[in-house]
């Protein structure tokens, strides 16, 4: 068994780009869901259009890289209008359709063959992360202890991801201890009261809506950056639904619930595999093949988190009455 390859990756993956993005989409989940209550399973498409906007900007446009950055930005802004507009009106479950097949229709619309010179079609697009790793202030080398490390491009990723994490975090912590917080909360909880008070709970919802969209496609911009390349099929709805599942399990209407989330997650998802892996290779599986690693892994890290929802349905940070659903 090598145990040092499985812990080294397991560290990795909990600081990694994986945290960093998923991290990004849940705090954007944990305002829609966590504070403000509302049922947006199109979180991914958030992130496809920042991802996209910025790709299309600098490939195909020939634009700078900090204009595709402000494209996508804007990109996320209209689509949180387009998709408020006609949704933020329904029932918590009606909201919930709407927007994870909203969701579907930007990824086709991305996947087109008709729109392939824009968008690259079931390829994507790649090669605009040049000008991002060209500001890289580290000198190559690695950085860190042993097999606990980074090269310097992973360590500039890194560094720049996390530290819009936690500036993410800030805006959460110190908007949601704000009156407007308070009233995302108090809609959360009874949204006839707060409309009683003369709040225009449309208005907030909305602005709920696209804070929590422009901070969630924030990820999209950092999956392209350190792969390389966008793809459509990468915003499936599965990326969603692990988005809630990281809101979830850290906690929801918890300022770090979801970064912690995130790194729990990726962690027990890298060791669960990694072990699986190791265990079948070395014959201590028999039963198993290598190529039926992965759905196991995924059977016992859901088999994990069903038993967590069990034992603590607030998750790790959270409170019971903050996953609680107005769906009226």
């Amino acid at each position: 068994m090598d145990w040092l390859t499985i812990i080294t990756t397991t560290v990795h993956a909990a600081i990694g780009w994986e945290s960093v993005v998923y991290g990004l989409a849940a705090i954007g989940v944990n305002i829609h869901f966590g504070y403000t209550g509302l049922l947006n399973f199109g979180q991914a498409a958030f992130m496809a259009v920042a991802g996209y906007g910025l790709a299309v900007a600098v490939t195909v446009m020939n634009l700078p890289f900090w204009m595709g950055i402000v494209i996508g930005l804007a990109a996320a802004a209209i689509l949180a209008l387009l998709l408020g507009i006609p949704t933020l009106q329904l029932r918590a479950d009606y909201l919930a359709i709407v927007t994870i097949a909203a969701a579907e229709i930007v990824r086709l619309v991305f996947r087109s063959v008709y729109f392939k010179d824009i968008f690259g079609g079931s390829d994507g697009r790649r090669g605009f992360t040049g000008d991002f790793y060209a500001m890289n202030p580290f000198p190559p080398g690695h950085y860190g202890v042993g097999p606990f490390g980074f090269d310097e491009r992973v360590i500039w990723f890194l560094t720049v991801g996390w530290t819009v994490v936690l500036l993410s975090c800030l805006v959460v912590y110190l908007l949601m201890k704000s009156p407007w917080g308070r009233v995302l909360k108090a809609i959360r909880e009874d949204e006839d009261a707060v409309r009683a008070l003369g709040k225009n709970v449309f208005s907030y919802k909305m602005q709920s809506l696209m804070l929590g969209g422009i901070i969630g496609c924030l990820a999209g911009f950092f999956y392209g950056l350190y792969n390389g390349a966008v793809q459509p099929d990468i915003f499936g709805t599965e990326m969603t639904f692990f988005a809630y599942t990281i809101v979830i399990l850290g906690g929801a209407a918890r300022v770090f619930g979801p970064v912690v989330g995130a790194m729990v997650f990726w962690v027990l998802f890298v060791f669960v595999g990694n072990t699986l892996a190791e265990l079948v290779r070395n014959g201590f599986i028999p039963f198993m093949t290598t190529t039926q690693v992965g759905p196991i892994r995924y059977a016992l890290v859901g088999l994990g988190f069903i038993l967590l929802l069990v034992i603590r349905p607030q998750g790790i940070f959270g409170d019971k009455r903050e996953i609680a659903i107005n769906a009226r």
